[in-house]
């Protein structure tokens, strides 16, 4: 038995982008046919994948139940497909769920108490999830025992309830957000990597087979360049791709075919979309490079200031076009680069002040 909550993939970016780490229900769908069975199989995350081998192994060597396990990572790096892989590799089943599933203490206690021997729990955006849920996975983690409480007031009594052993496998975007009680309790911590565009091209093509798509090694490296380092994205390109060869090529994906279809869906040859080269273009253009604004930046470019902060950012940052600085965002040398654009001598003194708003 494997019930699904949709909400375990709540880690929407709040719009419908090719290149967002988001999982709609047509990722969930592919993605469950393209996840690996078992660890020979995941693509990626070497260190992760060999320290966790070793923690199953060894708990199925004394017959016991895997410590709990901490993944950590961006959207779309694998975290769902590990804990999926750690329940086979044991050996028992999975029950998925998230945090902000998870909102009453008494929600948590009814997962817990259903749960069986051995079975391991996949608790996704796990830190989310509300105070009072939290402190009662503490006692359930560490003693496998949670306390039901019944009643109100003077009156209310305290019925412990035993747990059978099980597995915890929590996942979360911003580790930073757990508290150390909490943190403390996992036996395995993993931080997932972004993935180098080598192990985005294994991914691909192994994609691609079970897809029944042919695809030409440079084919899989344009797309994999585009993919921003995710795996998540890297298969969406490649659904995308694949509709572009079926209905204006032979169905074959070479690297102009790949890049034409890039091309139409707006994705260029850094990732980078049309929200992202709007934000760019418009701290260019608009304001010389900056330091701007966020509200002003937001304004300039039509979107909510949190769709600019929390979307099109964190990518422009890491890719080192774009910098948070005091007095607001500035765009590098290498931004300008990118869009061919020619950078100005010398910014305007106002640029210079940080004059374009909070």
């Amino acid at each position: 038995m494997n019930p699904y909550d949709p909400a375990a993939d709540d880690d929407t970016d709040g719009t419908d982008r090719l290149v967002g780490p988001a999982a709609d229900g047509e990722d969930q769908a592919v993605e469950a046919a393209l996840r690996p069975k078992d660890l020979g199989e995941f693509v990626g995350q070497e260190k992760v994948r060999q320290q966790l081998d070793l923690v199953l192994r060894a708990a199925r060597q004394r017959g016991a139940t895997a410590d709990h396990v901490l993944l950590s990572g961006a959207p779309g790096l694998g975290k769902t497909t590990l804990s999926m892989i750690i329940a086979a590799e044991m050996g028992a089943p999975i029950r998925i769920t998230s945090g902000p599933a998870i909102q009453h203490a008494g929600d948590l206690a009814a997962i817990l108490s259903s749960l069986q021997e051995g079975e391991v729990l996949f608790l996704d955006e796990i830190h989310r999830m509300s105070r009072p849920a939290e402190e009662m996975l503490y006692m359930a983690m560490e003693d496998f025992r949670v306390d039901v409480i019944v009643g109100k007031g003077p009156g209310a009594t305290a019925i412990p309830l035993e747990l059978p052993p099980f597995t915890l496998v929590g996942a979360t975007t911003r580790a930073g957000l757990l508290p150390p009680p909490l943190r403390d309790r996992f036996g395995f911590t993993g931080h997932m990597e972004f993935y180098a565009p080598a192990e985005l091209e294994r991914v691909i093509h192994r994609s691609a087979g079970l897809l029944d798509v042919v695809i030409d090694p440079v084919g899989a490296a344009e797309i994999a360049g585009r993919s921003r380092g995710t795996p998540r994205i890297a298969n969406r390109l490649l659904r995308r791709v694949r509709d572009y060869a079926q209905v204006r090529a032979d169905g074959r994906i070479t690297r102009e075919v790949a890049a034409g279809a890039l091309e139409v869906y707006e994705v260029d040859a850094r990732g980078l979309d049309r929200l992202d080269r709007a934000v760019l273009d418009a701290l260019l253009r608009l304001f010389n490079g900056g330091p701007v604004g966020l509200s002003t930046l937001a304004v300039a470019v039509g979107e909510e200031r949190e769709t600019v902060e929390e979307v099109a950012e964190p990518f422009l940052v890491r890719e080192g076009l774009l910098a948070r600085t005091p007095r607001g965002r500035v765009a590098t040398p290498a931004a300008w680069t990118h869009l061919g654009l020619t950078p100005p001598a010398a910014a305007p003194a106002r640029a210079q002040q940080g004059l374009f708003g909070p």
